[in-house]
């Protein structure tokens, strides 16, 4: 498997590789993937579970109790409610997040896909997506699964974000930079 240094380095890499490596094994990638964006998208919603997985006055039993509560009443699979029980033992809950985005890194790149981020001053259509998404995955050699942002400050353009590289082609940048040739 290839995954990029940065991901195995941090520690919510060496977990998600490790929870990665264990789904691999057992064929069920797909399903850890699925439970853990429903994990995810049940963090973003709940202050409570927010707050007992980010809380260190709660004990692990406590925080173990709760987030196997928690994952069977979202129907997670085995290994996922093993995987939240161990990160609860090692008191690593607080870092599920950044776990669930790295889980997702390296199943798209197992996958061999790409992300990026398109950001607009206006919503795209569907058919501006769909175009971008073409000319991105011609430009890059991969399936590239976009996710669209909306800043109005950008007036006009694109901001597209694959990766660590960044094509800049607002409005708002291209008025910085006469901006800053008229003042030299």
């Amino acid at each position: 498997m290839d995954n990029s240094a940065g991901i195995q380095a941090s520690l919510a890499g060496r977990y998600a590789s490790a929870l990665f490596d264990l789904a691999s094994e057992n064929g069920t990638v797909t399903s850890v993937e699925s439970d853990l964006e429903t994990l995810g998208a049940a963090l973003s919603e709940s202050d409570d579970l927010t707050a007992a997985t980010n809380n260190p006055e709660l004990s692990r039993a406590q925080q173990g109790a709760a987030v196997a509560a928690v994952a069977k009443h979202l129907s997670l699979n085995e290994l996922t409610t093993n995987f939240l029980g161990v990160l609860a033992g090692n008191r690593r809950l607080s870092k599920l997040p950044e776990m669930i985005a790295a889980f997702k890194t390296i199943a798209a790149a197992q996958r061999g896909e790409v992300s990026a981020n398109v950001t607009s001053a206006h919503k795209l259509t569907d058919a501006q997506l769909m175009a971008l998404k073409d000319k991105l995955t011609a430009r890059v050699g991969r399936t590239v699964m976009l996710t669209a942002d909306e800043n109005p400050d950008l007036l006009g353009g694109l901001v597209v974000t694959i990766g660590s590289q960044r094509i800049d082609a607002s409005i708002r940048t291209r008025l910085n930079s006469l901006a800053q040739a008229m003042k030299a």
